[in-house]
């Protein structure tokens, strides 16, 4: 009788320690699920990343050839400078550092740098159309303030459009340079009004190791 009574016992402690195992891995499976399906955002920066290039081949230090002019058209040949460029923070043309330049956060939304950022927070924003592209948006806060708003070809992944403070930055003609891709036009206009207002682009690009000798940080 007691011998029965413990190997009742014992089998049922296996079944429940065997459902309790199960309840577990069960579990587990459906939390990676649903950290998958909650993260459309990731999902869409994965393949923007990868549409560029992959995350190793970012642009983050480099110098660029630009043109460039103000106006409502775009100037053939326009202004022309070299830069040396580490976005966020570091702008030089010639010796001297810009300081304060909305220029560098723009950049590095181009580069696509801020959606790797640790401190970046990502929210998928309502689509949009823009020059008769479908775009697929994300808003960027935490490293940037403002937030800024990202748009991408829903098809290619490649950056077309941001909304930062007061502009819309058009990005066009994108590039492929050791092994990453960029956009090389860009065309600014006023939120409020619609009007283009300034225009760039980059006549050449080269990754850079280390910054050049008389530059400092």
């Amino acid at each position: 009788m007691n011998r029965n009574f413990n190997i009742n016992r014992r089998s049922v402690l296996c079944c429940m320690a065997l459902c309790l195992t199960a309840t577990v891995l069960g579990s587990n499976r459906r939390g990676v699920a649903d950290d998958s399906a909650a993260s459309p955002e990731k999902e869409l920066v994965s393949k923007v990343i990868t549409a560029a290039g992959g995350e190793e081949k970012l642009l983050t230090l480099f110098r660029m050839e630009e043109r460039y002019n103000s106006g409502k058209e775009r100037v053939s040949p326009g202004t022309s400078r070299v830069s040396v460029v580490e976005p966020p923070n570091s702008w030089w043309i010639g010796t001297n550092e810009r300081g304060q330049e909305p220029a560098k956060i723009t950049t590095w939304a181009w580069t696509l740098g801020v959606l790797k950022d640790e401190k970046s927070k990502l929210a998928l924003i309502p689509d949009v159309t823009d020059s008769e592209k479908e775009l697929v948006g994300i808003q960027v806060t935490g490293s940037v303030d403002p937030a800024i708003d990202m748009y991408f070809d829903k098809t290619t992944h490649e950056l077309v459009r941001v909304d930062w403070r007061n502009d819309i930055y058009r990005f066009s003609e994108w590039k492929e340079y050791d092994g990453t891709k960029y956009p090389s036009k860009c065309a600014m206009f006023r939120r409020n009004s619609g009007e283009p207002w300034f225009f760039h682009e980059i006549v050449t690009i080269e990754r850079l190791k280390e910054l050049p000798e008389g530059l400092k940080r």
